[in-house]
């Protein structure tokens, strides 16, 4: 005989019910977050697949005629790929038999000296394999140091009258923190097997015979630079005026007489009227997945599918 009271035995059933309840909503939910963290992932996959090749590379657009546009943006280093990308766009657009003429948007101001004579090695390159296809740079608000390395390798350069132009110079830069150190009674001990091996450390003392060194480099490689604007700019360059080398910056309207941009034009105005084809063609390559699923979905989320994406994060 069942000794339970009725209300007992009815309350431990609606417990028992309440419970199955919670665990079979529990379930549904963590089946609808993975359904839709996958449905999120596939749009994203599916939107990279299709519109990562907007130019034909095989062969041309299928509405002819066109100006192949690639962008130069921000700082030029590594981390933007920035010499690999603007390689990769001229490539892809001087296969496609329909660019009538390329165009390098240019907004940067500067970055490494190694990545910019690597692009400009590679542009000259390219001119002499597409002899037919000119390439011109035109800059919007600015093109500045390793960025005007690159476009002195561009058959001509057109700006804004107010863009900023120039900076063909060298800069390394540091900190010194000996007398911060001296105050603090903190002693540096540094140990290096070369003389110079300590060369440029901001905990000590500046010497006379590193600092010639450093200055050499530098040096060598304004020479470079100095060099590659006058190779790529040759006649129309002011060669005699030697401000142009000093490192200082120009407005659009001031560069045209100095000989550092042809004239002043915009990118549809150039198209237009230099290559006769409207219709411009975005060839800068993608970020790559892992990058731009990021930016898409926020830093968090691509954080928590790093597996996935191989995504990495500066």
């Amino acid at each position: 005989m069942n000794n339970t009271p009725d209300w007992e035995r009815e309350l431990i059933t609606k417990l028992a019910g309440s419970a199955l309840l919670e665990q079979r909503r529990a379930r549904q939910w963590k089946i609808f977050f993975r359904l839709a963290w996958l449905l999120i992932t596939l749009i994203i996959v599916f939107s990279l697949f299709v519109n990562r090749d907007k130019s034909g590379k095989d062969g041309s657009l299928m509405d002819g005629k066109h100006t192949a546009l690639i962008s130069l943006d921000g700082v030029i280093n590594s981390e933007n790929d920035t010499a690999d990308r603007l390689a990769r766009g001229l490539e892809a657009a001087y296969k496609d038999s329909g660019t009538r003429g390329i165009i390098i948007r240019a907004n940067s101001p500067g970055g490494s000296p190694v990545l910019s004579g690597m692009a400009y090695d590679e542009i000259r390159r390219l001119k002499k394999q597409y002899p037919a296809i000119p390439v011109v740079t035109v800059v919007e608000e600015v093109c500045a140091s390793g960025c005007y390395y690159i476009a002195a390798a561009t058959d001509r350069i057109y700006a804004d009258k107010a863009s900023i132009i120039g900076s063909i110079g060298v800069l390394s830069e540091g900190f010194g923190f000996t007398g911060t150190m001296e105050k603090l009674g903190i002693e540096r001990r540094l140990m290096t097997s070369g003389n110079n091996k300590g060369m440029g450390d901001p905990f000590s003392p500046v010497k006379p015979e590193q600092e010639a060194i450093r200055q050499q480099l530098l040096d060598t490689v304004h020479q470079q630079f100095i060099q590659a604007v006058r190779d790529g700019r040759g006649k129309r360059l002011q060669q005699a005026n030697t401000e142009i080398f000093s490192g200082r910056v120009w407005l659009g309207s001031q560069s045209q007489p100095l000989g550092l941009i042809d004239g002043l034009s915009s990118v549809r105005q150039v198209a237009r009227e230099q290559f006769k084809a409207d219709k411009l063609v975005e060839f800068t390559p993608d970020e790559g997945f892992g990058k731009r699923a990021a930016r898409l979905l926020g830093v968090q989320f691509a954080q928590g599918m790093g597996f996935l994406l191989d995504t990495r994060y500066y």
